[in-house]
């Protein structure tokens, strides 16, 4: 069912990009057929049916101007519609051609634009229909149709206008074909770059949906074992006499215990302001204070300086959970990576304007981690890395209407840009 959907959706899409270059090849045919009539009839003086040709001309400028105004209205294009705005243009050019020469007429070629147009948009059945209305139309004009008057200029040589018809036609064909079907086919290879890219990103978090969907199972079962241990870390403090190091010790695992239960419990928050749809509510410098106090829980070892910028100062934003996680997880990243190349320090820089916040991670290892966009999803070059830090926080960037990047820096060092907009990405458009 998906993959049928997605096929209609594209057709629909291609009916509207054939809708709208018809629209403008009509413009151009109207300015075009006005002034083959005019000189035909004005400069060279022949004699041929002004008024029936001038009727259809206006019909052909009346249906592009509705066409225009149809492409403005919110419902889509059906591959109904689409035929139909086709089988209007090569009915309009039968009636100009039985009035100037049918069959004979050297334009009569143009036939054939609407197959190859149709051809490069509509599904097989409509191609087929708009070319055996247009070969109808052909043959009808063989046997009926009003000749041309003698294609003859006085004065100037014999000069044959159909050979000079069909020099401009072939001009004009090819001219058409080449700039609006490569129109076409440049647009439609961009919707399937759009669509390719979408389906990488719902695979992507579609996989990440499945793990958080494990995590979640994960943290309700750790909870009654990290009971258990935090019960009997209390009765080993008790019984341990103070200044020991088997006491500093215990102290030191019952903080990290107390830390596994708040982290538990921020997971509980997380799911349940995910579910209401309220994202928290704070200052910019209280966020990342926030942020700063929970990465010093985490990485005693590792010192990060933040500066922030004076416009940083006085903006709000509206956080989500998991913009925190995933700037916790670029600071941990830079972490490992500093400490792998001997440094104990990273940085970070917070930049805002009234739309966005920017977030600058810098390290001070190698720079040769592995940067968002190189279609390594869920790898990793640390030992003991699990290779999903990286992935969620360019997921996360990515749903809030953001993007992350990283530069190599020339002097040693990787610097990561988590840019994101202030507004939740609840309220924004998906």
């Amino acid at each position: 069912m998906p993959s049928s959907f997605a096929t209609r959706s594209g057709f629909f899409d291609r009916a509207r990009q054939l809708t709208e270059t018809l629209a403008w090849l009509r413009l151009c045919a109207v300015s075009g057929q006005a002034s083959t009539v005019a000189i035909v009839a004005l400069v060279f003086g022949m004699a041929i049916p002004v008024a029936p040709l001038s009727l259809g001309i206006v019909t052909l400028a009346v249906f592009a101007l509705f066409a225009f105004w149809r492409l403005r209205q919110p419902w889509p294009v059906s591959l109904p519609e689409a035929f139909g705005h086709v089988a209007v243009d090569i009915g309009v050019l039968t009636w100009l051609l039985y009035f100037s020469g049918g069959a004979t007429n050297p334009f009569v070629s143009l036939l054939v634009m609407p197959i190859a147009l149709a051809a490069a948009a509509l599904p097989l059945r409509y191609v087929a229909a708009v070319a055996l209305l247009a070969a109808a139309c052909y043959l009808l004009l063989i046997p009926w149709h009003v000749p041309l008057p003698p294609q003859h200029i006085v004065g100037t040589g014999d000069f044959n206008l159909h050979v000079a018809g069909m020099a401009i036609n072939f001009t004009v064909t090819a001219g058409v074909l080449a700039f609006f079907i490569a129109r076409l086919a440049r647009a439609l290879r961009e919707r399937e770059a759009d669509v390719q890219r979408e389906r990488e990103r719902a695979l992507r978090d579609e996989g990440i949906l499945a793990i958080a969907t494990q995590a979640a199972g994960t943290a309700h079962e750790l909870n009654t074992p990290l009971s258990t241990i935090r019960t009997l870390l209390a009765e080993l403090q008790r019984e341990q006499p103070a200044g020991s190091a088997l006491a500093a010790d215990l102290a030191l695992l019952s903080g990290q215990a107390e830390r596994c239960r708040d982290i538990l419990r921020e997971l509980v928050a997380v799911g349940s302001r995910q579910l209401v749809g309220t994202p928290q509510r704070l200052a910019l410098p209280a966020f990342v204070h926030d942020c700063e106090n929970q990465f010093g829980l985490l990485r005693p070892e590792v010192e990060l300086r933040v500066t922030l910028d004076p416009d940083a100062d006085a903006r709000v934003i509206e956080a989500e959970p998991n913009l925190r996680h995933a700037l916790i997880n670029l600071l941990s990243n830079a972490a490992d990576a500093s400490l792998a190349a001997g440094a104990s320090t990273i940085e970070l820089g917070v930049a805002a304007d009234a739309d966005e916040v920017e977030f600058r991670v810098r390290d001070h290892g190698t720079g040769g981690g592995i940067g968002p966009g190189t279609g390594i999803a869920f790898k990793t070059s640390k030992r003991d890395g699990l290779g999903l830090g990286l992935a969620l926080a360019h997921a996360t960037a990515e749903r809030l209407g953001g993007e992350l990047t990283a530069q190599t820096l020339a002097e040693g060092g990787l610097l990561q840009r988590l840019r994101v907009p202030l507004a939740a990405a609840d309220n924004r458009a998906p």
